[in-house]
């Protein structure tokens, strides 16, 4: 059976085929490529970055492109995930709580992406449940092959229709051997069967390991993890090798030897002082020719196009790599312990520093041991400080006295989303004197509740997809730092993940101590942003202005903090005289 008899039989299954091959309306085979990118030998080597930085590049030569993650956890989306076990949980602007490698996505390619950029088993299976209970199988027994393959299928298609894209990125979380992940690569061997020869490109990332003991690079833990591939029914056309340093060409000699894949379509993927130089690289190798040839999309290339976004890309790479100034920013959280934490956070600094020529580095401050006694020796070597989000009782107090001492010393200060509240709570007890003010997450009996939560939070039991989040549009209020920020906007669209909010019972007694509230949720007295007019640079956001930074468009709240620190830096702490004028 041809693949174009294979995708006529479509929609539904009978007891006389054993295809299942959900089609959308519109589909052809051919309008649209495919990009697989599979992980050997161990997860987090960076296979979203690959990904990522590879589609930029065909983005680049003009083609539409649609990156998707797919997960092999049974949760129904990222949200309830702990930081330590598997990094940020970032939130799309249609509220989707995803991996943190749909960020990366989005930085690379300057796009908004949807839930239909993200799946998880969790939500395979449950899409399959409610088809079986519908009886959309004609009493077919429901198996993983075909039925849930075909929905990995049919979901990966959809994308495709929807984003009229030229090439889809499909990235399989984990590595091959997972037993999670098994049917994610059946489902795209099947795929490559159906699309047929030119639609199909395989990807594998693996890692090129050098113990110190040895002194040289050993290539047979990434032989075998891609033989784990082989053995699945996966020829890769292409073999990127993580790794510290170059990878020998004697190392890409024997991958190639060990795998039919010839030595021009097995890279070397080094370590970079930035994930942003990686698609300078992998042109320079010509990872991107590789691919548009394999994919037999040559014709939609266009050429102005592709120089016109190198020398913008290019431009930025430059102040990258050399920097003329140098700034020193605290970061005081929890989870401090687990950089990839904060991954957003970090890009949105780094676009900001590149943006101004600065080189900013980060100190990182674990809030659980701070004191008001020991903050100012804690933040001695800062220029400015990020209070960033989180959720719980630990560490608060350390942020909160960061806080303070970011506001009585004019250190520069950017407080997110928990910082945001924090700020709050900070200033209500030291400056408007409600002893013991306080947020009913930390303390629920507490006498001023300044943080409260959120009016349709109240009565929510599940705690997966239940927060204010996504995107929501924010107004400012004109003449304040916040409107000027954003050219004097009067509306902006900022991204949330948030239960909690300031307690609108206190807002004019804070107003009355002098913090100004300069972004609010329209027709709603939900304070989103905060400001101290007299201080060099102290303001909250209620949301996360770091999943919407990018390379080329730093966010303004990032911008603001970056900017004042290198002033600080330059001519030394504000005093409060000085400030004043």
């Amino acid at each position: 059976m041809s693949g174009d008899d294979i995708l006529r039989d479509v929609a539904s299954q009978s007891e006389d085929t054993e295809f299942y091959t959900p089609m959308p309306d519109g589909y052809r085979r051919g309008q649209a490529k495919y990009v697989v990118v599979f992980g050997t030998v161990m997860s987090g080597l960076g296979k979203g970055i690959f990904a990522s930085s590879l589609a930029k590049l065909l983005q680049d030569k003009g083609l539409r492109v649609a990156p998707i993650k797919l997960e092999g956890y049974l949760n129904i989306d990222s949200g309830t995930l702990n930081p330590y076990r598997h990094g940020e949980v970032f939130v799309l602007d249609d509220g989707m709580e995803t991996d943190m490698d749909l960020g990366t996505y989005e930085r690379m390619l300057d796009q908004d992406l949807t839930r239909d950029h993200f799946a998880t088993s969790g939500q395979f299976f449950w899409a399959v449940l409610q088809r079986e209970r519908h009886g959309e199988y004609q009493g077919r027994d429901v198996q993983m092959i075909p039925h849930v393959t075909g929905e990995v299928k049919a979901k990966l298609r959809r994308l495709a229709v929807k984003t009229g894209a030229d090439v889809v990125f499909v990235e399989i979380g984990g590595t091959a051997g997972d037993v999670e992940n098994a049917y994610y690569i059946e489902a795209m061997r099947q795929l490559a069967y159906e699309e047929g020869p030119e639609n199909v490109c395989f990807v594998a990332l693996t890692l090129v390991i050098e113990p110190s003991i040895l002194g040289e690079q050993k290539s047979k833990a990434a032989q075998l993890g891609i033989k784990r591939l082989l053995e699945m029914g996966i020829q890769p056309h292409l073999i990127a090798c993580r790794a510290a340093s170059p990878v020998t060409d004697k190392v890409r000699e024997k991958i190639s030897i060990y795998t039919s894949v010839p030595m021009a379509r097995v890279f070397s993927m080094h370590d970079e002082a930035s994930i942003y130089l990686i698609p300078t690289r992998m042109r320079h190798d010509q990872v991107d020719r590789q691919v548009t040839h394999l994919l037999n999309v040559m014709d939609r290339v266009d050429p102005r196009a592709e120089q016109k976004a190198i020398d913008v890309w290019e431009e930025f790479c430059d102040r990258l790599r050399r920097p003329r100034h140098e700034v020193r920013i605290a970061v005081t959280g929890k989870y401090t312990a687990v950089r990839d934490s904060y991954a957003s956070l970090l890009k949105a600094v780094e676009h900001a520093g590149a943006a101004l020529d600065a080189k900013v580095g980060i100190q990182w401050v674990d809030t659980t041991s701070v004191t008001q006694a020991n903050a100012a020796e804690a933040l001695k070597d800062a220029d400015g400080i990020i209070v960033p989000g989180g959720f719980g009782v630990r560490g608060t107090e350390g942020k909160i006295a960061c806080v303070r001492h970011a506001r009585e010393n004019f250190l520069p200060y950017l407080g997110l989303c928990f910082g945001f509240q924090m700020a709050v709570v900070e200033f209500a007890r030291n400056v408007c004197g409600l002893a013991g003010a306080n947020s009913t997450e930390i303390q629920r009996h507490t006498p001023h509740p300044v943080i409260d939560l959120l009016p349709e939070q109240r009565g929510v039991k599940d705690l997966g997809g239940s927060m204010r989040l996504g995107g929501k549009d924010v107004e400012l209020i004109p003449g304040t730092l916040a409107s000027r920020m954003f050219g004097g906007a009067a509306t902006v669209r900022l991204r949330f993940r948030h239960r909690y909010e300031v307690n609108p019972d206190y807002i004019e007694r804070l107003r009355a101590g002098g913090m100004v509230f300069s972004g609010k949720a329209p027709g709603q007295p939900i304070m989103q942003i905060l400001e101290l007019p007299d201080h060099p640079y102290f303001v909250g956001t209620q949301s996360h202005p770091e999943f919407t930074s990018r390379p080329l468009r730093p966010s303004p709240f990032y911008l603001g903090l970056v900017a004042a620190a290198l002033g600080r830096s330059a001519v030394g702490p504000v005093t409060p005289q000085e400030s004043k004028r």
